[in-house]
C-alpha cells in the first residue's frame, strides 16, 4: 500500500493543451476537516486507508497542498441542458488534479469538485456546500456496491468557510475518481465550434486512452460510438431495475465511458412511480423516471451529431438504432433475476410491466418488495407482500402466473434466496437517510454518515445491529424535494 507521497502522476489530458482546458489552482477552504473517506476508492490508487487519519489528507483535499506533479485544470465543454444547447460550459467548481497511475497501470482522474472559480463559473462562486458533497459521495459509492457503473469518491471534506445558496451553508469539497471526465459535451464543444481539427485531437485521445480495441476497426471513431451505445443501453437498464433517478441527464452530464456521473438531484424510488421527478426544477418532468430512456437516446443522438465529420450520417443511424433493443434485453434479464428467474420466456416483458403497474397502483415500496419476495418460498413470499396491494384480484393472478413460473423452472428454495438477495438489496441509500447524515455532519457530527457509507458499502448482506436502515421511510422523507443548487 502507498502513501500520499508515492502517488505516480501521469498528465495525459494536460497535455493536450489548453484549448481543452485551463490551467487553475484550487481556492484553500478554511479549517479543512475530514468528513468521510472511502478505503474502497483508496484502494483504486494503492492508497493505504490509514493515509486518511492523516492532517495532510484533509490539506490535500482541501487546496491546501498539492502533489508536486499534480497540474490542476479546468476542462472546457458544451452541452444541450434541457435540451436546450449550451455553447460553453465547462469545470466551473471543478478541476481534474492529474492522472493517477495505480500499480495495475490503470490511471484514474482526480477530479477536486468545489476547488473555487475557474474561467468556466458563469457568475458562480466555484464552492460546492457540505450537504451535495456527501450527496454525491453516498451515491457514488452507493452505485459501485450495487454493481452499477459509476464515478467514484474518494473522500469529502468539510470546513468553516461560509457559502451561500437558498441559506448560508457551509463549503466542501469532493475528490472524484473516474477513468476519464470527458462528456458528450466535450465532443459537442469542439464540433459546434467548427473547430474539428480539435475535434479530432479529442476523439483520438479518447480513442487510444480509453477505446483502444476500437483502433483496429475499419473506422475507430464508429466503433467507438457503437461501444458508447452498447455501454449506455447496459447502464440506464441497470438504473430503471433499481429504480434509480438521475435527475439531470443533460448531454454534459454523460460520460464518455457510460457510467452514472455528474449526481445532483438524485433519488432512488421509495414507493414505486414511474413518473416520479426527483430534481424540483424539472418543471416539464423532461427527467422524469419513466423518460430517462428516451432521453439516453436523445443524449446518444446529441453526441452522434458531433462524430458526424468522422462517420457517414448512416451509420451513426444504424448505431443509434441498437439502443433501444440492447436497453430492453439488458432490462429484462436485471429484472429476471431480480424476480429470481434463470430462464426467459416469451411473455416475461409482460409479467414485468404488469407488476410495475400493480405496484404503483399500490404505491408498493420498490426495493423492499424484491427482497421479502425472496425470504421465503414463493407460496409464503406472497402472501406476505399482498398487504402492500391495493389491485388484491389482479394482484392474485400476477402471484399466480409468477409462481407457476418459478415452479416450471423447478430448484431448491434455499439457492433461489440466495439469488435473489445477491442482486436484490437489504440497504438502500434513501433520500431520508442521507437527509439525516447530513443534518448531523452539519451540526459537525460525522459519525451518522461515516456509519451509513459502511452499511451501504455492503448493501446484499444483513448486518447486525442495522435494522433501522432497512425500514420503510417515513412519510416527510417520501416527499423531500432535492434541487440543483450545491
Amino acid at each position: 500500500m502507498k502513501a500520499l507521497a508515492d502517488l505516480v502522476f501521469d498528465n495525459r489530458f494536460a497535455r493536450l493543451g489548453d484549448v481543452f482546458s485551463t490551467p487553475v489552482l484550487p481556492e484553500p477552504l478554511d479549517e479543512p476537516r475530514l468528513v468521510v473517506a472511502s478505503p474502497a476508492a483508496m484502494a483504486l490508487l494503492d492508497l493505504d486507508p490509514a493515509e486518511a487519519d492523516a492532517q495532510v489528507f484533509a490539506e490535500l483535499f482541501s487546496g491546501h497542498k498539492l502533489w508536486s506533479d499534480a497540474e490542476p485544470r479546468a476542462m472546457v465543454y458544451s452541452g444541450h441542458q434541457f435540451g436546450v444547447y449550451n455553447p460553453r460550459l465547462g469545470d466551473g467548481r471543478g478541476l481534474l488534479l492529474g492522472e493517477v497511475v495505480n500499480d495495475a497501470g490503470e490511471h484514474w482522474d482526480l477530479h477536486l469538485k468545489g476547488a473555487g472559480q475557474t474561467p468556466y463559473s458563469r457568475m458562480g462562486d466555484g464552492r460546492a456546500v457540505l450537504r451535495s458533497s456527501i450527496r454525491e459521495f453516498l451515491a457514488s459509492e452507493y452505485m459501485h456496491a450495487l454493481g452499477v457503473p459509476t464515478s467514484r469518491a474518494l473522500c469529502v471534506t468539510g470546513s468553516s468557510t461560509p457559502v451561500w445558496r437558498e441559506r448560508q451553508e457551509t463549503g466542501a469539497m469532493l475528490l472524484r475518481l473516474a477513468p476519464s471526465h470527458v462528456r458528450f459535451g466535450h465532443f459537442e464543444y469542439f464540433y459546434y465550434s467548427n473547430q474539428h481539427e480539435r475535434l479530432r485531437e479529442l476523439g483520438e485521445h479518447v480513442l487510444a486512452c480509453h477505446f483502444p480495441e476500437c483502433q483496429a476497426a475499419e473506422n475507430p471513431w464508429a466503433a467507438m460510438f457503437r461501444e458508447i451505445v452498447e455501454r449506455n443501453a447496459g447502464l440506464i437498464a441497470q438504473w430503471q431495475a433499481y429504480g434509480f433517478c438521475h435527475g439531470v441527464m443533460n448531454s454534459d452530464n454523460m460520460s464518455i465511458l457510460g457510467i452514472t456521473f455528474d449526481y445532483g438531484p438524485y433519488a432512488f424510488l421509495d414507493d414505486f412511480d414511474a413518473n416520479h421527478i426527483c430534481n424540483h426544477s424539472d418543471d416539464s418532468g423532461r427527467y422524469s423516471f419513466s423518460n430517462q430512456v428516451p432521453i439516453a437516446h436523445w443524449n446518444l443522438a446529441a453526441l452522434a451529431q458531433a462524430l458526424t465529420p468522422f462517420v457517414e450520417v448512416a451509420l451513426l443511424r444504424e448505431t443509434l438504432d441498437l439502443f433501444l433493443p440492447l436497453f430492453q434485453a439488458h432490462y429484462q434479464d436485471l429484472m429476471r433475476r431480480r424476480l429470481g428467474l434463470t430462464q426467459a420466456e416469451e411473455g416475461d416483458a409482460e409479467l414485468i410491466e404488469r407488476l410495475l403497474q400493480l405496484m404503483q397502483a399500490g404505491a408498493v415500496d420498490y426495493s423492499l418488495f424484491f427482497r421479502r419476495l425472496g425470504e421465503q418460498a414463493p407460496a409464503e413470499a406472497l402472501a406476505v407482500v399482498r398487504e402492500d396491494f391495493v389491485d388484491l384480484s389482479g394482484f392474485d393472478q400476477w402471484a399466480q402466473e409468477y409462481q407457476a413460473r418459478v415452479e416450471r423452472e423447478g430448484g431448491e428454495q434455499s439457492a433461489r434466496r440466495t439469488r435473489m438477495h445477491a442482486v436484490n438489496p437489504l440497504y438502500m441509500l434513501r433520500n431520508y437517510l442521507a437527509q439525516n447524515a447530513i443534518t448531523a455532519a452539519e451540526q459537525g457530527d460525522y459519525g451518522p454518515v461515516r456509519e451509513l457509507h459502511a452499511v451501504l458499502s455492503r448493501p446484499f448482506e444483513e448486518q447486525p445491529g442495522m435494522q433501522r436502515y432497512t425500514e420503510r421511510p417515513p412519510e416527510w422523507g417520501k416527499r423531500l424535494e432535492i434541487s440543483c443548487s450545491s
